[in-house]
């Protein structure tokens, strides 16, 4: 048999502030994975999906000429944590929204983003930005209604009026009301102020453990997209606090932070909790991490070593792998979402148009185990066949790729 091939995998999928209910996620994964079965020429179904408290979760069945994969997949629910913060009126949301301002302003951590990545520092100033220029813009529809009517009651009014429109339907269309529940989570986040998804945590880690104990899966994948790689780091973190050795028998675990805002909330002075988790998390060995990052990708740290940021004294962890999207897209398609940040953040979980280095439903349903796919310089790619098939030189992987792949940045 093959080193490192994969029949059965459970996987664990915390996605990142993104408000969508359980059943729209798996109709997204369900058409990206028709894209996964074109890329890679193989075959794959995914069941319905079983949506609980704690976890949605469905089955996914891959195959090629030669192998075939059953994938458990268990998405964390944490959308209806996202809906109750969405539900906040906006005479509430601002002021939160400007505390956060303020705090990872004041504390240092923008300058934390200056340093480490300046592309982040300007996704964190963007809706911080447009909402000085709504403000600039309905004072001077003051100012000039005011000299209008004669009045300056009057002018209030209309500025008042201008900047309530102005919130309404343009901020929508530029997500500013999603990026200000970003930022006042992140901010209550950092003082672990939500009990319920901290119990929530706790309870997917107790059955993580559990899983692992059960060894029915010849790999386990915790696989954490932006903000949802904080959360994972936590999962971890806890599954380690109640079990030690995870990792240390079979089945093999592997940690994958793709796109992630580890930094966003590492780098932020009050975060001591965090990265007493990430420095938990990076020194069991036993536990395979990597981070994906991408140049274009606005909304994650690009050629940065998150734990090294961070200032913990854990050397080689993880492995950092540079990945570029316009290589997962198709020319036409990458020119038209290229502008769309949110839909190039999303392309780290989604099907690619074309075989590239990163693929998430190879690392999720691939023949391949994680590390073995990660240590190939061009993933996946050697090794899958032109069929689908996986050839049996596949086993062996070039000493250079692999010291390649675990340089620090």
């Amino acid at each position: 048999m093959l080193e490192g091939k994969i029949t059965k995998r459970l996987v664990y999928h915390l996605g990142g502030y993104d408000p969508v209910s359980p059943q729209c996620t798996h109709r997204r994964f369900a058409r990206e994975l028709q894209r996964f079965e074109t890329t890679w020429s193989v075959a794959a179904t995914a069941s319905e999906a079983v949506v609980e408290d704690d976890l949605t979760s469905w089955r996914v069945m891959t195959s090629g000429p030669n192998w075939g994969v059953e994938t458990d997949f268990r998405l964390l629910r944490w959308d209806d944590v996202i809906a109750a913060e969405a539900r906040r009126p906006m005479w509430s949301r601002l002021p939160c929204a400007l505390r956060a301002f303020l705090d990872f302003t004041v504390s240092g951590t923008l300058w934390g983003y200056l340093r480490s990545n300046w592309r982040y520092a300007g996704f964190f100033l963007y809706p911080f930005v447009i909402l000085s220029l709504f403000v600039a813009f309905a004072w001077g529809v003051e100012a000039l209604a005011a000299k209008a009517a004669g009045s300056l009651l009057v002018g209030i009014g209309v500025g008042i009026a201008a900047f309530l429109l102005l919130m309404r339907w343009p901020a929508r269309w530029l997500f500013l009301p999603l990026l200000f529940d970003d930022w006042i989570f992140s901010r209550e986040y950092i003082r672990r102020h939500n009990a319920v998804l901290d119990a929530r945590l706790e309870r997917v880690a107790r059955g993580l453990v559990a899983s692992a104990k059960e060894q029915q899966a010849d790999e386990i994948l915790i696989i954490g997209h932006s903000l949802g790689a904080v959360l994972a780091v936590d999962l971890l973190d806890q599954a380690l606090r109640i079990d030690p050795d995870l990792g240390k028998s079979c089945p093999p675990i592997a940690f994958a932070s793709v796109g992630s805002s580890l930094l966003k909330i590492g780098l932020h002075r009050k975060a001591k909790r965090f990265r007493e988790a990430v420095k938990r998390v990076a020194s069991a060995t036993q536990i395979f991490w990597v981070e994906y990052q991408a140049l274009t990708d606005v909304m994650n740290f690009y050629k940065t070593n998150p734990v090294a940021e961070m200032g913990l004294d854990v050397a080689g962890r993880p492995i950092v792998r540079i990945e570029r999207i316009r290589r997962m897209v198709h020319a036409p398609r990458y020119r038209r979402m290229r502008r769309n940040f949110f839909k190039v953040h999303c392309q780290f979980v989604s099907g690619n148009d074309q075989r590239a280095a990163y693929d998430y439903f190879m690392l999720l349903c691939g023949p391949l185990s994680v590390e073995r796919q990660v240590r190939y310089a061009d993933g996946a790619m050697s090794a899958i066949g032109s069929d689908g098939g996986l050839p049996e030189m596949a086993a062996d992987v070039s000493p250079i790729a692999t010291l390649a792949m675990e340089k620090s940045f």
